[in-house]
C-alpha cells in the first residue's frame, strides 16, 4: 500500500487518489498520443517520467508509452506493468517535490482522452439476475427466469468496431421495427423510438491464451488487466423484433461507450466483496472461493439539450452481479475459445434489488409505462436526440477514493 501522503496536492474527494493510478492515453492539442496516469487534477505523462529514467530501460519505455494504444504495455505482463505503477506510486510519495515534476506532470483539463485500447474482440454477458428477471418479467410473466440462467454465464459476442471513448456521440440508429400493436408481417424501417443505456462495467483481457486451452476459473484473473466503465447502448424497439431466434444484432453493434481510464484489478483488492449466493451451485469449472466481486457504487444522469443540471436516474453496485468476471471468462473459455490482449467482456446491465438501481430505461420507466422526471420539467421514457447519458463509478471513500471517472455520450439525431 502506498504512502497516503504525496507531495503533489490531490483533492480529498478526487477519484484518483494514490491508491488508484488508472491509465489511459492522452495528448494536449499536439496530436500525439501518449499513455498517462491520472492523480487528482493531474496526469502523469508515463513517456515523459520515462524519459527521465523513472523506469529503467529508457528507450524501450518511451517507445512503448508514445503508442497510440496501451495493448502494448498491457501485453507486457503483470509483473511489469505492476512494477511501473509501483514506481509512480513511490514518485508521487516523495517527501519533497522533484525537480522533474512539471516536465512530467500535465494538468488533466488541458488534456484530450484517447481510446486507451485497441479491441479485437468484445463479449457482453447477462450477468444481473434481477436485470434478467426485470425484463423476463416484462415479456415473459409467467416464467421470468429461463431455466439456463442459473446454470451459465449468458452472453453473445458483439461488435468491437463501434465501441468509443467517452464524449464521442452516438447516432440514433435506425433498423426495421414493429410498430405496437401490429401485426408479425408489418414491420417498418424507420429510427429507432426507444433508445436506452446499459450501465455495465467491462474488464480488459492482458494475457493471451492458446486457443483449444480452457481458462481455469481459479486463474481467471491472471488474464484481468483492470476494469472500464461501460455504456452498451441499445435499441429496444429494434432489438425486439430481431432478437429472435438468433439474439442481439442491429439493436446492439451500433456503439457501445467505454470509459478513458482503465482501472488495474489490483487497485480493487481492499473492495473485493463475495458475490449472492449461487441456487444452484454452480458446476464444477464455474466454483469459485472467497470474495470474486467488487464493490464500486455506480450512478448514472441525463442532461437534457440546452440543460446544465443533471437528473440522478439510477444508483446502483457491481456487487450485485450474480456471475462473477472469473466465472464469466472461465465460461467463455471452456469451450477452448482463446482470448487476446485488449478484448473487451462486459457485465451486462447491473440492476439491484430496489426500483432506483435498475440500470438501464427499460427497467426504470418499465417499457415506457413510468416516464421520468427531468430537472428541466420534462420526462423520459426513452432517451431523446440531445440528451446527454453519464455513468460515473468509485469504490473507496474521500481521500481514498478508487474512481473511474465517467463514461458520457450525447445522442445525435439520426440521418
Amino acid at each position: 500500500m502506498p504512502s497516503t501522503h504525496s507531495w503533489l496536492s490531490i483533492p480529498a474527494d478526487s477519484d484518483f487518489s494514490l491508491f488508484n493510478l488508472p491509465i489511459g492515453v492522452f495528448h494536449t492539442g499536439d496530436q500525439r498520443p501518449r499513455a498517462g496516469m491520472a492523480i487528482g487534477n493531474h496526469i502523469v505523462d508515463l513517456a515523459a517520467a520515462a524519459e527521465a529514467g523513472l523506469f529503467g530501460k529508457r528507450r524501450f519505455f518511451v517507445k512503448i508509452f508514445t503508442q497510440a494504444t496501451l495493448n502494448g504495455f498491457i501485453a507486457l505482463g503483470k509483473p511489469v506493468t505492476n512494477r511501473v505503477r509501483k514506481k509512480v506510486q513511490d514518485w508521487l510519495s516523495l517527501p519533497q517535490k522533484p525537480e522533474n515534476a512539471s516536465n512530467i506532470l500535465v494538468e488533466r483539463g488541458k488534456a484530450t482522452m484517447l481510446m486507451p485500447i485497441q479491441v479485437p474482440n468484445y463479449t457482453d454477458f447477462y450477468s444481473s439476475i434481477e436485470h434478467a428477471t426485470n425484463v423476463g418479467k416484462m415479456f415473459r410473466p409467467d416464467n421470468p427466469l429461463l431455466p439456463n440462467w442459473r446454470w451459465i454465464p449468458v452472453g453473445y459476442h458483439g461488435r468491437a468496431s463501434s465501441i468509443v471513448v467517452s464524449g464521442t456521440p452516438i447516432r440514433r440508429p435506425k433498423g426495421q421495427i414493429l410498430p405496437p400493436g401490429g401485426a408479425p408481417d408489418t414491420p417498418v424501417y424507420a429510427a429507432s423510438r426507444q433508445l436506452d443505456f446499459e450501465l455495465e462495467v467491462a474488464f480488459v483481457i492482458g494475457k493471451e491464451s492458446a486457443l483449444g486451452e480452457p481458462i481455469p476459473v481459479e486463474k481467471a484473473e491472471e488474464y484481468i488487466y483492470g476494469l472500464v466503465l461501460f455504456n452498451d447502448w441499445s435499441a429496444r424497439d429494434i432489438q425486439r423484433w430481431e432478437y429472435v431466434p438468433l439474439g442481439p444484432f442491429l439493436g446492439k453493434n451500433f456503439g457501445s461507450s467505454i470509459s478513458p481510464w482503465i482501472v488495474p484489478l489490483e487497485a480493487l483488492k481492499p473492495h473485493r466483496v463475495k458475490g449472492p449466493k449461487q441456487t444452484p451451485a454452480p458446476l464444477e469449472y464455474l466454483k469459485t472461493k472467497g470474495a470474486k466481486n467488487c464493490d464500486i457504487a455506480l450512478e448514472v444522469t441525463v442532461k437534457t439539450q440546452g440543460q446544465d443540471k443533471e437528473t440522478l436516474i439510477c444508483r446502483s453496485n457491481t456487487k450485485y452481479l450474480y456471475w462473477s468476471m472469473a466465472q464469466q471468462l472461465a465460461h467463455h473459455t471452456v469451450n477452448g475459445c482463446n482470448v487476446q490482449v485488449g478484448d473487451l467482456l462486459a457485465s451486462g446491465t447491473i440492476s439491484g434489488p430496489t426500483p432506483d438501481s435498475y440500470g438501464s430505461l427499460l427497467e426504470l420507466s418499465w417499457g415506457g409505462k413510468n416516464p421520468l422526471n427531468m430537472a428541466d420539467g420534462s420526462t423520459r421514457t426513452f432517451l431523446q436526440d440531445g440528451d446527454t447519458l453519464t455513468i460515473r463509478g468509485w469504490a473507496g471513500e474521500n481521500g481514498a477514493k478508487i474512481g473511474f471517472g465517467e463514461v458520457s455520450g450525447a445522442v445525435l439525431p439520426a440521418l
